[in-house]
């Protein structure tokens, strides 16, 4: 989230670069944005997939765009042996693959100039050759500069390579940026929790969750607290439910490892989907800062009831277990339902639905407000199926907008109602256009803006909140791939459905 004041305001001299580095092709910045101090940054995970995908051409985006220091370092780490060219030709790769724009050559050249990579483990006793190459970045840079470690990583990882951190110096004035899920239940939250206080302060602590940096997630603010024509009805007396739903056409690729001990639950669930629900039900915020969001959104979470089995259905697609790296008796869910109740004073009795998985029909995410029928029906002749409730959609992907679907009068001598939407697409109007979340929340963090990372008291409160069904979890239910799920879903939600437009067809 792009805060006024910075180290170094937009639009601010350059310094000339070290001898031997080429001067940085700097886009416009977007009016506003901060431009972050001098930095040098470490991703631990390098050469992973995270780091092709999005971490790299994130970076390379945020350089061609302007957004990133006057000058930088960027020293990528893992297991895996490779030299400096070796890991340039992965970025380069990856920002072909995964980047938004053509990278043009003068641009990367520079970019490519301040990546460099340290091979081996890195944590206890394991530290001296990521130490140096800090400190050898640091000194070119000439300057005081920032650090910042990034941990693309498996969360059994964080605590080795944190006090790694802690030992060798690394952890002193540096912001670390942990991917999700922190911690795997409540247990363990704790213990990991634990190990990185010992190291870092809590002021320190960056936990990622890239939807807070959707364009269309910061947009449920905006839309809800500027405009006086949503606010006033943005409760219990006028919303019937809530549904935030993340289907995933895609499975689980390499990463079988991962999702064996992990599942839907607890790496969508606990993560995403509970983040955009507290930005959904917050109360307003005093002010747009760190603080103020952050204790309203755990607020939220202390109002949430604890899920119960029957809260919850947990799906398995067919052919799952077949998988390299999957126990043929796995229980692992790949699709989760799932009712939360936000006992307060503006939720009370408005279920919130939350919907993910793996190889579903399509890969579409929303959040949608489900408003009350009115009170009568003044068209009796319309079937019942097309008096269905109004709905305020949020679109968080693949295209990003809000739409307002609504009855309207068929042109027609008669009076007969049929289906009507409203769409906005963020981006499709003049002036700045939308950035990737990682990159937003790469930016952020630069800056020092915690406002859309997750602070540990809240974290620890959403593992309370799972915890019964982490502990007593409902067997899984098996479904067909390209399916919307197991029919189980469907019972829980009866007798409201779900929801979920397609762009392309309006009133659907």
């Amino acid at each position: 989230m792009m805060i006024p004041a910075a180290a170094n305001p937009a639009g601010a001299p350059l310094p000339t670069p070290p001898a031997g580095v080429a001067p940085l092709e700097k886009g416009v910045p977007v009016p506003g944005s901060p431009v972050p101090e001098n930095h040098v940054i470490v991703i631990f995970g390098a050469n992973g997939d995270l780091a092709g995908r999005k971490l790299v051409p994130g970076l390379f985006h945020l350089a061609a765009d302007g957004l990133m220091p006057a000058d930088y370092r960027i020293v990528g780490s893992s297991r895996e042996d490779l030299s400096d060219d070796d890991f340039r030709a992965f970025a380069r790769a990856a920002v072909e693959k995964a980047g938004r724009v053509e990278p043009d050559e003068r641009t990367w050249e520079a970019f490519a100039e301040r990546l460099s990579y340290v091979p081996g483990e890195f944590g206890p006793g394991r530290t001296g050759r990521l130490a140096d190459a800090v400190a050898a970045a640091e000194a070119r840079l000439g300057d005081v500069a920032r650090r910042l470690a990034y941990l693309a990583i498996p969360p059994t990882a964080f605590a080795a390579v944190t006090e790694g951190l802690g030992e060798s110096g690394l952890a002193a004035g540096a912001r670390v940026v942990y991917e999700k899920p922190f911690g795997l239940g409540l247990e363990s939250f704790r213990e990991l929790n634990a190990a990185v206080r010992r190291v870092l302060h809590e002021s320190q602590v960056y936990r990622i969750d890239h939807f807070l940096g959707k364009e269309s997630v910061q947009n449920i603010l905006a839309i809800r607290f500027a405009n006086g024509m949503y606010e006033p009805v943005w409760n219990r007396d006028h919303i019937d439910h809530v549904q935030v739903d993340v289907p995933e056409a895609l499975g689980i690729g390499a990463r079988a490892g991962f999702y064996e001990r992990v599942g839907a639950l607890r790496d969508m669930v606990v993560t995403h989907l509970f983040q955009v629900l507290s930005f959904v039900a917050m109360e307003p915020p005093s002010a747009l800062s760190a603080r103020a969001l952050t204790e309203e959104k755990l607020k939220v979470f202390e109002a949430m009831s604890p899920l119960r089995p029957e809260d919850l259905v947990r799906g398995q697609y067919e052919g799952y277990r077949e998988l390299d790296g999957v126990a043929r008796d796995t229980t692992t869910e790949t699709f989760v339902a799932a009712r939360v109740h936000v006992d307060n004073w503006r939720w009370a009795g408005v279920p919130f639905y939350l919907r993910t998985g793996k190889r579903l029909a399509e890969s579409r995410s929303a959040v949608t407000l489900a408003f009350r029928e009115p009170p009568r029906h003044l068209f009796r002749s319309v079937p019942a199926d097309r008096l269905e409730t109004n709905h305020l959609t949020f679109s968080l992907g693949p295209w990003e907008g809000v739409s307002i679907s609504f009855h309207a009068k068929v042109p027609g001598p008669a009076l007969e109602l049929g289906p009507a939407r409203m769409d906005y697409r963020f981006g499709s109007s003049p002036g700045p256009k939308t950035i990737d979340a990682y990159e937003r929340l790469l930016h952020d963090a630069m800056c020092g803006d915690r406002t859309l990372f997750t602070r540990g008291d809240g974290v620890e409160r959403v593992w309370e909140v799972v915890e019964p069904v982490l502990a007593d979890p409902p067997p899984p239910h098996p479904y067909e791939q390209g399916s919307w799920g197991p029919a189980a879903a469907s019972r829980l939600i009866a007798p409201r459905r779900w929801h979920l437009p397609d762009p392309d067809e309006p009133g659907a």
